[in-house]
């Protein structure tokens, strides 16, 4: 999760050392988004018929050798080529985490593990930014840009060795047939929707771009009708239609909705405020984020006492506090002193969005997979994660570009105004879709 972000602080000197162009770098951030996103379902059902212990070994090696790759990378499309199997590295051992704590705890041990799964995945990209920022000025051995990639090596070594120790097995019951099709299907829909919108933008949405998105719900519909053949001929769905026909698990994804496609917005929005409007350096900018990460951190391990209180209406909770974090945000950039805001007049409402964020991620997760049966542990795993990606990108494609459009006439912290109000009516959705998940009493 870190590497999905530590990249981004590291492309101005990639492009220098590697004589990059602007299309290419792109591609170093686009090629891992696409193929983690792409294959996650695939891992996770590859988790559910071989062991999930089995995949997540094998994707943390992979991991390792491919950030190795990416550390000794000669030229600029090598980079590519090995960010691209490093993303689908993460998409074999992620899912697994998931499917292993769905499988194999219950209650109060299976919600505090789905809280620190949140908590990890949103610090994670908070500390992305900062930890990229520190390895590139420290410049370790000479070494870098490339240090943000090398360093996973040893991490990944400790993490298999304690793997080895400590990750107990499971699997499906019956393992399943491979669905090539369903398989060939979802991840030419995924291609046609995330390639555009991560490199549409930067590339001035070209026709290809527009080609491959007008394709993206024809695929879509496509893989729709196989899968939906297949379970209907006791056949090995990759992602069985009667999952997705749930009302538990709709619920579920409608959740994520909201959250990923702004939290991605904020994200992007954010990194360009501090560092093009404030003048922040890359390393300031990470550390001006240090408030949110905490303040998540902790709601995140608060997410099942809230539950536990206020059952479905945890929800509607969290998305007021986010509000509230995003209002104190905004109007600290249209009436502070602009452009020299210091990175503590802006700590209260970073810290606030930090909490609603915080408690959004782990109840997300934690709606969703219980509404999952665990002999699809693994592919539930899988469309969680995916849901989330793919979100992501959308958030940097749609709140991004809107904040791109609207700088050179409103001005940046209008822009960045802007930009928050339509998140908080994102969120808005979200707190009256808390109200109608069920209350305290049957969570």
């Amino acid at each position: 999760m870190i590497d999905f972000f530590v990249v981004n602080v590291a492309l101005p000197t990639i492009e220098r050392d590697l004589h990059a162009p602007a299309a290419t770098l792109e591609m170093v951030v686009a090629g891992y988004a696409v193929a983690y996103a792409v294959l996650l379902v695939l891992g996770g059902r590859l988790g559910d018929s071989y062991g999930r212990r089995r995949l997540f070994l094998w994707g943390v090696a992979g991991f390792g050798l491919t950030s190795l790759a990416c550390g000794l990378a000669p030229g600029a499309w090598w980079l590519v080529a090995a960010r691209a199997a490093q993303g689908a590295a993460s998409a074999a051992l992620l899912p697994q985490v998931l499917a292993t704590i769905h499988a194999t705890t219950s209650g109060e041990r299976r919600a505090r593990a789905v809280a620190l799964y949140g908590s990890v995945g949103g610090v994670s990209i908070v500390l992305g930014q900062v930890l990229g920022g520190v390895l590139v000025a420290a410049d370790l051995a000479g070494t870098g840009w490339r240090a943000v990639f090398l360093v996973n090596v040893p991490v990944a070594a400790a993490a298999f060795g304690c793997a080895l120790r400590s990750v107990p097995d499971s699997r499906a019951e019956r393992p399943a047939r491979a669905d090539l099709t369903g398989t060939a299907l979802l991840a030419a829909a995924l291609t046609a929707l995330l390639l555009p919108l991560t490199e549409g933008r930067a590339a001035g949405w070209p026709l290809w771009s527009v080609l491959l998105l007008c394709a993206a719900p024809l695929l879509a519909l496509a893989f729709h009708g196989v899968e939906r053949r297949a379970e209907r001929t006791a056949g090995s769905p990759l992602l069985p239609p009667s999952l997705l026909a749930a009302g538990a698990v709709r619920r579920g994804l409608l959740l994520g909705l909201p959250v990923f496609v702004g939290f991605a917005g904020w994200m992007f929005v954010t990194a360009v405020t501090l560092q093009q409007g404030l003048g922040y350096g890359a390393l300031r900018a990470g550390l001006t984020l240090v408030p949110m990460g905490v303040a998540q951190f902790a709601a995140s391990m608060l997410a099942p006492r809230a539950v536990r209180r206020f059952g479905g209406r945890a929800v509607t909770l969290a998305a007021v506090v986010h509000i509230a974090g995003l209002a104190t945000t905004a109007a600290t950039v249209l009436l502070g002193p602009w452009p020299h805001l210091s990175p503590l007049a802006l700590a209260p409402g970073l810290a606030l969005c930090g909490v609603g964020q915080g408690l959004q991620l782990p109840l997300y997760f934690r709606f969703l997979l219980a509404a999952i049966p665990d002999r699809l542990a693994g592919a539930g795993s899988g469309l969680a994660a995916t849901l989330q990606q793919s979100c992501l990108a959308v958030g940097v494609a749609t709140l991004g570009s809107l904040f791109l459009s609207l700088v050179p006439g409103a001005g940046m912290r209008r822009a960045l105004a802007v930009v928050l109000a339509v998140q908080a009516a994102g969120l808005l959705g979200l707190a009256a879709l808390g109200l109608r998940l069920p209350g305290k009493d049957h969570v």
